[in-house]
């Protein structure tokens, strides 16, 4: 194949790619089902993702394996972008913040296993999503585990200890969420301000400090097809995902769910789409419910306590389409931007590898499950929402991460962990 060749091939991707999904977006806009809107952001995401390979394991472990921190900056980028995309919504009036109530025990036990599953697995919730979509088949191997794990807990043996951890939950003085706003008395917009303004000094400084460039290369099809086809900066991913998340949450909010960007329990739910019947479908807001007078109302009950009960219908379990959408678009999007860039591979593993991921995807899964969430759902979501409860999932999950990569993945040992 030439090099002409290669260009018309990205371009007729990107064209297919850009009408269905503009076609998508139409739709959802002239029918008001705002659901479909999750089939373009989530392949988005999943685009994005995979241009940065911006993995929550992955940044977490690379910090202390290779003293990279570029992941790590990348994921802070997307918060910061979330954060100050959010107060404008937020002032603006299109969404109601939701940040999670501070389930403290949830997050510590959650963080311990999830911190640890991650390492095992070879990515995070969504890493192994966009990894499985490029062929990874460790990820693979983790992305089978996640569900099983997930449904220990929401429908499984655990879900008693779930429920009892619940009741250990820590409340502002209003009895809300408690959260950087509630404890330091500033509104969402002002601390949302502050965070931006010293990224950005932050990044004007690291620019002075270092005066070293990154030459673009020249090549075939120019700057857009560089763009199109070649890896992105971690940052560069993260400015993405930041932006586009202030869609998602519209998106989420137009639906009912009424939160951010989240991939844990979308991952559950399709593979309770594959295996479990009845399923109830959450894809639209409840419509409100009618007001009606105290003499209706009295004639309505009157009638009512005359007609025998039917009998309820077999409850079926819940699963929301937004996220499913979401995730389907993710892994869509990450095949499409790794088929771009030539990166889809089908690389043998060690089987030991691969039978330790899967199992990693089970840990890490429960641990998701006991914490409500993960890397996205909890850290770049949840910490852009300024929830204290999220900061400590994330600080429990990190350290824990270097925990494990310390030992699982460099060969040492806990004393040497603690004691360097």
């Amino acid at each position: 194949m030439t090099s002409s060749d290669k260009i018309i091939n990205w371009k007729k991707y990107f064209v297919l790619c850009s009408v269905i999904l503009s076609g998508i977006t139409l739709l959802a806009v002239y029918t008001r089902v705002w659901v479909l809107t999750a089939i373009p952001i989530g392949f988005l995401f999943g685009f994005f993702l995979k241009k940065g390979e911006l993995c929550g394991s992955s940044a977490f472990s690379e910090v202390i394996m290779m003293k990279d921190r570029s992941k790590v900056f990348g994921l802070w980028i997307a918060i910061v972008v979330s954060m100050v995309g959010f107060a404008v919504l937020d002032i603006t009036g299109f969404i109601i913040l939701n940040p999670k109530p501070f389930l403290w025990l949830n997050y510590v036990v959650g963080g311990l296993l999830f911190g640890t599953g991650i390492v095992m697995a070879g990515g995070c919730v969504s890493g192994c999503l966009y990894k499985s979509a490029s062929g990874n088949i460790n990820s693979m191997a983790g992305l089978l585990g996640i569900p099983l794990g997930i449904a220990l807990v929401e429908h499984g043996p655990f879900k008693g200890f779930q429920d009892y951890m619940k009741g250990f939950v820590l409340k502002s003085e209003t009895g809300g969420p408690i959260t950087l706003s509630s404890l330091t008395g500033l509104p969402f917009w002002a601390l949302a301000c502050i965070f931006g303004l010293l990224t950005l000094v932050f990044l004007v400084f690291k620019r002075k400090q270092s005066e070293k460039t990154y030459e673009v290369t020249s090549i075939d099809g120019g700057r857009f097809r560089k763009v199109i086809t070649r890896p992105w900066k971690p940052w560069q991913s993260g400015l993405a995902i930041g932006i586009l998340a202030i869609f998602a949450y519209m998106s989420s909010a137009a639906v009912g769910r009424n939160y951010p960007l989240g991939v844990t329990h979308g991952v559950l739910h399709l593979q309770l789409l594959l295996t479990d019947r009845p399923l109830k479908f959450i894809w639209s807001k409840k419509p409100a419910a009618p007001s009606i007078s105290v003499e209706k109302e009295q004639n309505i009950d009157k009638v009512l306590s005359d007609i025998k009960p039917l009998p309820k219908p077999a409850p079926g379990k819940k699963v929301n389409v937004w996220l499913m959408l979401l995730v389907s678009g993710l892994l869509v999007g990450a095949w499409v931007s790794a088929k771009l860039s030539g990166k889809i591979n089908f690389l043998p593993r060690p089987p030991g590898q691969t039978v330790t991921a899967f199992f990693g995807g089970i840990l890490l899964g429960t641990g998701a499950a006991f914490a409500t969430g993960c890397v996205i759902g909890n850290i770049l979501s949840g910490w852009a929402l300024m929830s204290v409860g999220m900061f400590v999932f994330g600080a429990v999950t990190i350290l824990t991460n270097w925990a494990a990569t310390y030992i699982y993945l460099m060969g040492g040992t806990i004393s040497d962990f603690f004691e360097s």
